[in-house]
């Protein structure tokens, strides 16, 4: 037996490998076309293959189908999934817990690849089955030491037949030590307040930000097909065209969705915080804080104004005040 926790916990996490974590799960509901009409409000897709039967009835499926990347909402848990309490026990929990019992205590999803064998029709009644397939060596990233844990959870129907899967990664780890900041001499030698998380900027999206900090909100537009999207990606999803510009927003908008964050409270954010889907009058929709009333008083519908503003040491962040205030 080594003495060596590292390698004590490595010969423990070998024995996960190839396991499946628990019984099959079972949807709590049948594939059905009130929840497709829902996803398909929610994320803005107006395809009458999902939402029209008798436009439907006309295609090569011959009546309504589900959008595939639907797959995993149909098994997923409830409210139980954020209540330790009500939290269903099996061997990924279990093994979340031991990683955490060595100090591996914060978890973050990396990527999940979908593969869809045929679509859903209403009706079908899906069972998933998750299996743990790979568990990495120890890892140093930006986030801090961890490991790379791989399931697969298979979809079948109600006949046993596979119907998709999914590959979901998450990276449970240690949280990267971060330098303690200068006490503030305003403050009577208390930490300086924490900041909020900064946004993830790579090839596709650093233009937006440096287009943000001029203190106007730039919306992406295909120039192939003047169709508006946000947020910013490489390719038009209506005419997948790569050649676009941008326009900018002129500031008018109307709160399309929203909820108030009330818990958990993360550091760096006021609360309670409203968190609001806006529809722009240039038609594309962003997300963002709704700010400057009561979170009472927030009803959608209302009309709202962009304000641009700085944050924690030069950020800069679209928030919407009603309109005329």
């Amino acid at each position: 037996m080594s003495s060596d926790p590292k390698q004590e916990l490595e010969r423990k996490l070998k024995a996960y490998v190839g396991v499946e974590t628990g019984p099959p799960t079972p949807a709590p509901e049948p594939v059905n076309e009130s929840m497709i009409r829902h996803w398909c409000e929610a994320m803005g897709d107006e395809n009458p293959a999902y939402i029209d039967a008798a436009a439907a009835a006309g295609t090569v499926h011959g009546g309504i189908v589900a959008p595939p990347t639907m797959l995993q909402g149909w098994t997923l848990m409830g409210i139980e999934m954020a209540d330790p309490a009500k939290m269903r026990k099996n061997k990924q929990t279990e093994l979340h817990e031991l990683l955490s019992s060595y100090g591996y205590t914060s978890v973050v999803a990396t990527n999940c690849d979908q593969t869809y064998v045929r679509y859903l029709r209403p009706g079908d009644r899906l069972t998933a089955t998750t299996v743990i397939e790979s568990i990495s060596e120890e890892k140093a990233t930006a986030l801090g030491i961890g490991y790379f844990i791989n399931t697969r959870d298979v979809y079948r129907d109600q006949d046993g037949a596979e119907v998709g899967s999914m590959l979901f990664r998450v990276l449970k780890f240690k949280p990267a030590q971060q330098p303690q900041a200068a006490p503030s001499a305003t403050s009577g030698g208390a930490p300086a307040k924490p900041t909020r998380l900064k946004p993830p900027r790579g090839h596709d999206n650093a233009w937006w930000w440096d287009a943000l900090a001029t203190g106007a909100l730039p919306i992406q537009r295909c120039k192939a097909c003047g169709v508006l999207r946000h947020p910013p990606r490489p390719m038009c999803g209506a005419c997948q065209s790569v050649a676009w510009d941008h326009v900018f927003a002129k500031g008018g908008g109307t709160v399309y969705s929203y909820t108030v964050l009330h818990h958990p409270k993360f550091p760096g954010y006021d609360y309670p915080l409203v968190c609001a889907v806006i529809e722009l009058d240039e038609g594309t929709r962003i997300v963002s804080n709704v700010v400057g009333c009561a979170p009472a008083d927030v009803t959608i519908g209302m009309r709202v104004a962009l304000s641009v503003a700085p944050v924690d040491g030069g950020m800069t962040l679209p928030f919407f005040r009603p309109a005329g205030s």
